[in-house]
């Protein structure tokens, strides 16, 4: 018994070249398979679908406008009220410090203890020592009872400052004027009435202009009637019944330099901080070791403020996602609605070739393109009403372009891929001989 080996034949360029044609023939065939339909053609496809259930697919989508819009108006809603209170807080002195004496003993003689007040001095000390401090003005207080003429009399409270006061403290003068640096300097016997005040003794601004009040037997002209920048309740030095008098003259009337509280104001809000501490370190370097000073500054309300507005615009914005998540609910429901009347059309395609992958990528297609339609739709109409508000009125509403647009948008994609992949997965399940036969 006899074997035969049979050499295989060595191969040849031609041979390994076919075989090479042949091999690439091969896999553009398969690329072919996995992908027998374009990105246009899924769209138009997409687009047949909408023009075929309108009115199913406009109330779909119209969750997604409401939740969308949402999303925007709350943006520009927090941004407007995160404004809105940093202009309030920020109209009592944006770059102020304000100094006070908080504690500590000084023993005088005979041991008879006495507090340890701030002096002008201190405040000249500081002005010449602190860069950045654009204006400063000291502040003296006491009470006593005014005459208004015709015997009538009123208890008020005078204060004793310096003309910068008003840039300090951001004051608005409703009629006359402040006093200046010559009223100040010629120990003028004027004064600035608060407006409250005004009103309850002239009837108005405007009449309180050039009347003469009495303070311990002295006449005061008033020259100017004023307002704080914003309504303070009652937490700031100045009550409904003030006045505001030169600095020089106030003293005549407490007989001392000590001064209850001395303002600041720094260049910019960035030297607030660093400027506070250098000022509380100077004026304590000035007085006994135990007495203690401390400075007040918006810095830190203003911090909490944002801080505040912030988390409450992501609170509303979370909330305005649950809108976006029902609509996703709803598109899902309707997709899905949507395969189960489609099974015929999809037991066709996948017997003309389209694979599960088109099949997944055109409902998956279909719910993103009607989920950012109505993201869009919405978003539109977000803006527009605060756009209309800043053309129509005076009202200036901050904008939260392009954070709030693309927040909206980003969602309204997110939504349709999340709630689409259900009833995409199972289109690209279906069986083509089942579908066919599908009544």
């Amino acid at each position: 018994m006899s074997s035969s080996i049979t050499n295989p034949v060595p191969a040849t360029p031609q041979v390994a070249s076919a075989r090479s044609r042949a091999l690439s023939s091969f896999d553009r065939t398969l690329q072919s398979a996995r992908s027998t339909v374009s990105f246009r053609e899924t769209l138009r496809l997409a687009y047949d679908s909408f023009s075929a259930g309108k009115a199913r697919f406009l109330l779909t989508m119209l969750g997604m406008v409401i939740g969308s819009a949402s999303i925007v108006l709350v943006v520009t809603v927090g941004l407007t009220g995160k404004q809105y209170a940093i202009d309030a807080i920020s109209g009592l002195g944006p770059n102020k410090v304000e100094m006070q004496y908080s504690g500590g003993i000084v023993m005088g003689p005979n041991n008879v203890s006495a507090p340890d007040d701030m002096t002008i001095e201190d405040m000249r000390a500081v002005d010449d020592q602190v860069p950045g401090i654009v204006n400063s003005s000291p502040m003296l207080e006491f009470h006593s009872s005014i005459s208004v003429g015709s015997g009538i009399t009123k208890d008020a409270m005078l204060l004793g400052v310096s003309p910068q006061y008003k840039e300090v403290r951001n004051l608005k003068v409703k009629a006359g004027r402040f006093f200046d640096d010559q009223d100040a300097g010629t120990h003028a016997h004027v004064a600035v009435l608060v407006g409250p005040m005004a009103t309850e003794l002239y009837g108005s601004y405007q009449a309180a202009v050039g009347k003469t009040i009495t303070v311990q037997g002295i006449p005061f002209t008033i020259i100017g009637v004023f307002m704080e920048s914003m309504n303070t309740y009652g937490n700031s030095e100045i009550s409904e019944h003030t006045l505001l008098v030169p600095y020089e003259v106030a003293r005549y009337f407490t007989g001392t330099d000590d001064l209850k509280e001395i303002f600041f104001s720094m260049e910019n809000s960035q030297e607030v901080e660093p400027g506070a501490k250098r000022i509380t370190d100077i004026i304590a370097s000035r007085h006994r070791a135990a007495s203690v000073y401390k400075a007040q500054t918006l810095t830190d309300i203003l911090g909490t403020m944002r801080k505040i507005a912030d988390m409450l615009t992501i609170v509303l914005l979370l909330a305005s996602t649950i809108t976006l998540i029902v609509s996703g609910v709803g598109i899902m429901n309707s997709m899905i609605a949507n395969v189960q009347s489609r099974i015929k059309e999809i037991g066709i395609r996948k017997a003309m070739g389209a694979t599960s992958r088109e099949i997944r990528l055109q409902f998956l297609t279909e719910a993103v393109l009607l989920s950012l339609s109505g993201g869009l739709i919405g978003t539109i109409l977000g803006l527009g009403i605060p756009f209309s508000v800043r053309i129509f009125t005076d009202f200036k509403i901050p904008m939260g372009l392009p954070w709030s647009a693309l927040i909206a948008l980003g969602t309204s994609m997110l939504v349709g891929i999340i709630f689409g992949t259900l009833p995409a997965n199972r289109a690209a399940k279906l069986d083509p001989v089942s579908t066919l036969k599908y009544e």
